[in-house]
């Protein structure tokens, strides 16, 4: 047995992304793409509406098919704001950009998140390691910490102590068994769909979408006190959701674990570059406000005009955009309720919390990344006030930023109490932040019409993150705890899910794919040890 699966205890948990949408003046320290005016006589167009990480990669997949295969298309991107990369974007504290910049969307991904992984290398991007920002890590249950830990062979054998041997080694089996057969996706001879419920039974995961994190472990032998302290502090800060309400799925993609890397300068330039070596037209600020059938192609209504195209990708949520479309569309589309989600960024001069207001002695240390659980509420005691709070980077000497995730937002008043009254800078935040993901077998299509496809139909599946790592000899702290993260970094599911899509395309109207000629179904393959990325490598 592997002396490190012990040990996947708060697991990638803390290596979070959040799914938003940001008011543009957060972009003004990002580049923008000049818009290339359509070119006349091209025979094939296609609209992606959304410059997102869906969107750019999407763009990306079709000028690498036209790269490869002279494809006479010509792609338009469309986004409402005036910034490239959607949910990704960083902040500065003081809005002082010679301060170190704050991931505020997808923060993290890791090595096997594999098409982000590849695309720093490519497009010549440095990644920044997480691994230097070493905290003590806490569980609390809004009364009394469950668990504190920092790594190492005391902090194992406080575990083993408290949860006994089986209950980590088979959460980890759970989630190693899930690994193994999403890293297929990567494959050449990999999954194409056109259903999402396809991917769910291809890759085994009925029974994950279908069960409830609590109801699955509970069936896997682990522990209820580690379900419900472990277990839930890693969906409550991935997920905003408990252990009970939010599928095994996701479940098991918060309990992935790996050392966690981020793009130096804000991962939106990954966006950027996808879009830049794509070819595409890109036009920022500009709405998209209806798609309507005009017989076997689509029109697409903004701000710039109507325009023809032969195809279109929705690159975003259908429900947040408010393009109106035929009726025979949007019933397809159910709306999917989100958890409202209270972020709010700081600066403090405290190293650490305030040892009174967790119950205990002045002079205390008070673990700078803590994260809750709901145990002690359902036996009647007190709710925790917060989902996270996490120190994650020292901001300049003797000063810190903070990120805590919350249900409500957090006053003035509990800020001071908490951090001493050493608060300076900060910022609040609502944002819808997750899809609410109770068990499932219903899922969006991925087509919608022929010639109308849907990259965020992967929403209510696997919309968060995969971090697709091996057990960590050390349990990683939560200075990523600033978007989101396990299964699929939101990003990273973006990537596959436009991927797939516009393999359809190629296929349905152009009878080739991202690696030719065609595409064909494609058999589940559980090979991950190759370099060769489906998509990068043909």
């Amino acid at each position: 047995m592997k002396g490190t699966a012990l040990l996947l205890l708060v697991p990638g948990a803390l290596a979070i992304q959040l799914p938003f949408e940001l008011p543009s003046f957060f972009k003004s320290k990002q580049a923008v793409i000049n818009v290339v005016e359509e070119t006349p006589g091209v025979t094939s167009r296609v609209a992606i509406i959304g410059a997102g990480a869906g969107g750019s990669s999407a763009a990306f997949w079709i000028g690498k098919a036209k790269e490869r295969f002279g494809i006479d298309v010509e792609v338009d991107v469309y986004d409402k704001e005036a910034y490239i990369g959607g949910r990704s974007t960083t902040v500065y504290p003081y809005n002082d950009s010679s301060l170190p910049e704050i991931e505020l969307g997808a923060s993290i991904f890791v090595r096997p998140n594999k098409n982000l992984w590849r695309a720093t290398d490519e497009f010549n991007l440095t990644r920044r390691s997480f691994k230097d920002e070493d905290y003590d890590n806490g569980i609390w249950d809004g009364e009394t910490f469950l668990l504190t830990f920092k790594g190492g062979w005391w902090d194992t054998l406080k575990i083993l102590w408290r949860y006994g041997i089986n209950a980590p080694r088979r959460t980890d089996s759970a989630v190693q068994a899930m690994i193994k057969s999403y890293l297929s996706l990567y494959s050449k001879d990999g999954l194409h769909w056109e259903k999402v419920e396809d991917v769910s039974s291809s890759l085994g995961f009925e029974t994950l979408t279908s069960s409830t994190t609590s109801e699955y472990l509970l069936t896997q032998g682990v522990s209820s006190s580690y379900i419900h302290e472990v277990v839930e502090a890693a969906t409550r800060v991935n997920y905003g959701q408990d252990v009970d309400i939010i599928h095994a799925l996701e479940g098991a993609c918060s309990m992935a674990a790996d050392h966690a890397a981020g793009v130096v300068g804000g991962n939106f330039q990954l966006f950027e570059q996808f879009l830049k070596r794509s070819g595409a037209n890109v036009f920022l600020k500009t709405p998209v406000t209806s798609v309507t059938p005009k017989g076997h192609q689509w029109t697409v209504k903004s701000s710039r005009g109507s325009h023809t195209y032969k195809a279109v990708i929705l690159a975003a949520p259908f429900h947040q955009t408010l393009i109106a479309v035929p009726e025979a569309i949007s019933t397809q589309i159910p709306a999917q309720p989100y958890v409202n989600l209270h972020v709010t960024l700081l600066t403090t001069t405290s190293q650490y919390p305030n040892a009174s207001y967790f119950g205990l002695p002045d002079g205390t240390v008070i673990p700078q990344s803590i994260l809750t659980s709901r145990v002690n509420a359902r036996k009647g005691g007190k709710e925790p006030e917060f989902n996270s709070l996490s120190y994650l980077r020292s901001v300049r000497d003797g000063e810190w930023a903070v990120k805590i995730f919350s249900a409500e937002p957090p006053s003035d008043e509990w800020l001071d109490t908490v951090f001493s009254g050493n608060v300076g800078w900060v910022y609040r935040k609502l944002w819808k932040a997750y899809p609410k993901l109770p068990p499932t077998s219903v899922f969006p299509p991925v087509k919608l019409d022929h010639g109308f496809y849907y990259v965020n139909s992967f929403e209510p599946y696997v919309f968060s993150y995969l971090s697709v790592p091996p057990p960590s000899p050390q349990p990683p702290h939560p200075s990523h705890v600033s978007s989101n993260s396990p299964f699929i970094s939101t990003m990273e599911t973006e990537t596959i899910s436009s991927r797939n899509i516009v393999d359809l395309l190629l296929n349905d109207q152009f009878k080739t794919s991202l690696c030719g000629p065609r595409i064909s179904g494609g058999e589940n393959t559980t090979s991950d040890d190759s370099d060769s990325i489906y998509g990068w490598d043909c």
